[in-house]
Formats: C-alpha cells, structure tokens, sequence
C-alpha cells in the first residue's frame, strides 16, 4: 500500500499566488512514483513542477530516485523550485 504524498510547506502558498496571479494549477502531488507536485500553465506554456522546501537543508531537498528517474525520462518541460520567485523566472523567458 502506498502512503499517502506528503506536500512541501510552501507547496499551498505557491498555488494560492500562482492562481492569483491568473495562472492555471494542477496540483499533482498525490500522483506518486515520481510525478512532479504541480502542473502550472498560462496561455503560452505548460511546466511540471517539483516543488522543494527552500527552508530545509539541501539535503533535504534532493530528488526521490522516483523523481530522480521521472525526470530523466521526461522530454517535455520540467522545473525544480524552491519558492514562487523560481517558477514566476520560469514564466518570463
């Protein structure tokens, strides 16, 4: 049996801001198996995104070997971030 996703902290107040600001969101946490936290899109684009706790020690914030595998294998548009700072930076290129 798998046990349930746990969420990073700052996983609620980056969604609430991104939704906020008008953008779509997903939230893909509870997926598993290496499946990034969000699905994040505005009219132009469409990013899978592996949020990570930026108040905890890098360590801490290393990808799962799920993730680690999930990543690799994906050939579209994927971001690891740490606060909303790092997915908005995304937005603007």
């Amino acid at each position: 049996m798998r046990r349930s996703a746990r969420i990073d902290a700052n996983q609620n107040e980056i969604v609430r801001h991104l939704r906020k600001l008008g953008f779509s969101v997903a939230i893909t946490s509870g997926i598993g198996k290496g499946f990034p936290d969000l699905v994040v899109a505005n009219y132009a684009r469409t990013v899978l995104v592996e949020l990570k706790d930026g108040d905890k020690p890098p360590s801490d914030q290393a990808l799962t070997l799920d993730e680690t595998e999930f990543h690799a294998k994906w050939k579209g548009n994927l971001l690891v971030a740490n606060k909303l700072d790092d997915i908005l930076k995304y937005f603007k290129h």
